[in-house]
């Protein structure tokens, strides 16, 4: 007798395509038909996809006692609710009520994917819903819920302008003699006065008089109108005034988008409150919600700050416009008359930006996930020392060799005749881009990517320099290569690690020491630390807006049945590789004695050769097979829903504000730097708290005093009072206003 133990009651289980009900009825599925059998003997028989006689089936176990309806509705993969549904139809209206449902099923739409599209294509052009419903020949309801399932959100209509007489703005010009030094600040250019509006109001907490004339479409936007007051919540955001208007932001609006129409904010106040929300770290116009807009209001001279609604409307008749590229041209050009020879190297780079909504998009590699997700990707062009200059959105997700040409005739326009060198990551390697970028009269500085021939030892050398204060010392080796078969020469600076690894550095400056071209290579993490910065601070990654336009539907995407065969391919590879390894294996392991001939060893490893033969032939097919797949196909043949994009205007805007803020501080900071000794860790977290503490605000007839609380510590309140006495210096006036500001910190002494 066996020691291994008999199981006297082994485990069965039903049948494939069998589910039991309970003890007495069972359904039994089998090449598309469906049983139900109760106590052996069938209570109905019928094709899967017969739902009325499945119906009827339901009904008749629970009217004949056999099931209840908890069990039914588990076994025939329905809840109860549809069970009970059933049993009232068919005792109302008889087997009929049965073969469909109330209504049209839900979810499903009523037109197909070509008149979708032709719904959306109208209503782009501007059409009325009843215009399309009739076009069409459908109901204007049927017209508005399909544009509520496309995602489709009408844009703000730009209001028509009143022919009021406004002053015209004068050009602003340089001021002779201003000085282009990028250690200077941007300060050293002084902006022409301009008019300032006026208002009817004499309450700084009672603006009725011009929302009166606002109203009545006789105002385009409230004058400010200061009122002396302590402890003024967030006032010292008032320290940012100088740089913002140093930088031209509102000169150059007025250019760009002249009015917002009559409105009691407008088109200055909505530019200044969204850059006092950056400054202040108030990320989304919805975080507006958690302070009075009484509190702010009086920072911006007015009764109350614009709320929710009001901001979000104004920024979509802002983006109507369809203006950000040319208001974002006007930034850069004022930022590179200001910032002179900081210019020298420019720094380019993409920030992806992930999106989690429902439509469906194009996706980019995220690398900080490590994975591949719907979003979209701005590249950023900064200069040396960091600071943005310019923006832009690339079309469905391009990598930065296909947008780098665009680039070069942006910055071209931009710089004029001016050489810069443009540094940038492996992921703009391309020796045929390089070949544009020298042709175009600029330079280059990228690392190098793939295999290259290994550099000598002996060829290594130190490289000591002290640069931007700072002594380093790099193990260089300093050669020329030649690419594209001969046409194109460049330098390569290789540098040795400690633990013997390679980096190697192209550039085509070869009048740079070696040391230079790897200090300013390595210094590209300058603007990740933008990235990071801004992704914090400035919620540089949130969507301004989920609002979606059409996209090409002949866009080019790669075609996932190609990419299906070619991972199988690449599975058969594997499998080939991994088959002749251990047949040569066993050939290198044969005993002469044992087989002393070929023909022997094959004999013995017969099954294997015969394995190694059908993987190959597998792989031969596979080639074939993907052969005939195209690479790429049309996106719309993917799939039946409208093709796609998120509207760039509004991202594109705010992208250029969050910009300017980060210049803003980045030009206080530089001012600030010479008094504060750990200006380069703790500076901008200075300035911050500068700019979130509350202030007096003090009015005369010409002068707006601005005197912020004392900090949390007596060296940080002196380093922000120098920065006072140097902005007082500047004599700049409010946006809008005649009054001059006067900033000064309050002693300790007096805090209370």
């Amino acid at each position: 007798m066996s020691d291994v133990p008999q199981d006297l009651f082994p485990s069965t289980r039903n049948p494939e395509g069998t589910d039991a009900i309970n003890d007495r009825c069972l359904v039994r599925t089998c090449d598309g038909y469906r049983a139900v059998i109760v106590a052996g003997v069938s209570l109905a028989h019928y094709a899967v996809t017969d739902r009325m006689s499945e119906a009827h089936a339901m009904v008749s176990l629970i009217d004949q006692g056999w099931a209840d309806q908890n069990d039914v509705a588990r076994v025939f993969g329905c809840s109860v609710r549809t069970v009970r549904r059933n049993q009232r139809r068919f005792e109302e209206q008889g087997l009929a009520a049965l073969g469909h449902g109330r209504g049209f099923p839900r979810g499903h739409s009523r037109l197909k994917s070509a008149r979708r599209r032709a719904v959306q294509e109208l209503k782009a052009q501007g059409h009325s819903n009843c215009e399309i419903a009739r076009r069409l020949g459908i109901s204007e309801k049927a017209v508005r819920k399909t544009l509520r399932r496309l995602g489709w959100k009408p844009n703000s209509e730009v209001q028509a302008e009143l022919a009021l007489a406004t002053p015209q703005a004068p050009e602003a010009h340089p001021a002779p003699g201003a000085s282009s030094d990028p250690k200077l600040s941007a300060f050293s250019v002084s902006a022409p006065p301009r008019p300032s509006p006026t208002t009817l109001d004499t309450d700084p907490t009672h603006r009725s008089g011009d929302r009166l004339l606002a109203r009545l479409g006789l105002l385009e936007d409230a004058a400010p109108l200061f009122g002396s007051s302590p402890n003024v919540p967030r006032a010292g955001v008032l320290l940012a005034v100088s740089a913002l208007v140093v930088s031209g932001l509102f000169d150059c609006a007025q250019k760009i988008y002249g009015s917002l129409g009559p409105a009691f904010f407008g088109l200055r106040t909505t530019l200044l409150t969204l850059l006092f929300m950056a400054l202040w770290r108030i990320k989304r116009p919805e975080g507006l919600k958690e302070h009075a807009p009484a509190d702010l209001g009086r920072v911006l001279g007015l009764d109350r700050a614009p709320e929710v609604k009001t901001l979000r409307r104004k920024l979509a008749r802002l983006a109507a416009t369809h203006r950000a590229t040319q208001f974002g041209q006007a930034l850069a050009q004022q930022r590179i008359a200001q910032r002179g020879e900081a210019l020298g190297f420019l720094y380019v780079d993409g920030h992806v930006r992930v999106y989690h909504g429902q439509h469906r998009l194009p996706k980019a590699h995220v690398a900080r996930m490590r994975l591949s997700m719907p979003a979209t990707t701005d590249y950023w062009v900064n200069d040396a020392e960091g600071d943005p200059l310019f923006v832009v959105t690339a079309e469905v997700n391009a990598g930065l060799v296909t947008v780098f040409p665009g680039l070069l005739q942006e910055l071209r326009s931009l710089l004029g005749s001016r050489r810069v060198t443009f540094v940038f990551d492996r992921g703009g390697y391309s020796p045929k881009l390089f070949l544009q970028i020298l042709a175009a009269g600029f330079d280059l500085l990228t690392y190098r990517k793939g295999r290259s021939p290994r550099v000598p030892r002996q060829a290594f050398r130190s490289h000591p320099a002290v640069l931007e204060g700072r002594t380093i010392s790099y193990v260089l080796a300093d050669q020329e290569v030649r690419l594209l078969k001969g046409k194109l020469r460049l330098r390569q600076v290789t540098r040795l690690m400690d633990n013997g690894h390679r980096t190697p550095i192209l550039t085509s400056r070869r009048d740079l020491p070696a040391a230079l071209v790897a200090y300013r290579m390595f210094e590209r993490w300058r603007q990740e630390n933008f990235f990071k910065y801004l992704r914090q601070e400035f919620a540089l990654d949130a969507l301004a807006e989920h609002a979606v336009e059409p996209d090409d539907p002949k866009r080019q995407v790669p075609n996932p049945a190609w990419a299906k065969i070619d991972a199988q391919l690449r599975q058969a590879h594997a499998c080939l590789d991994r088959l002749q390894a251990e047949y040569g294996l066993e050939a290198f392991i044969n005993l002469e004695e044992q087989r002393r001939t070929m023909r022997g060893f094959k004999i013995a490893q017969g099954q294997l050769g015969q394995q190694i033969l059908e993987a190959w032939h597998r792989v031969e097919a596979l080639e074939t097979r993907r052969n005939k797949v195209p690479r790429r196909v049309p996106v719309q043949s993917l799939s039946e829903e409208p093709v796609v994009k998120l509207t760039p205007e509004t991202q594109h805007l705010t992208n250029l504000l969050k910009m300017v803020a980060y210049q803003t501080e980045s030009d206080l900071l530089r001012q600030l730097s010479p008094h504060y000794p750990r200006a380069h860790d703790e500076g901008r977290t200075l300035l911050q708290s500068a700019f979130g503490s509350a202030a007096d605000l003090q009015v005369t007839d010409e002068e707006l005093r601005v005197t912020l609380a004392p900090l949390s510590s007596p060296h940080r309140s002196r380093a922000i009072g120098v920065l006072c006495d140097a902005l007082n210096k500047t004599n700049t006036r409010f946006p809008g206003s005649s009054l001059r500001l006067r900033y000064a910190v309050r002693p300790a002494d007096a805090a209370s």
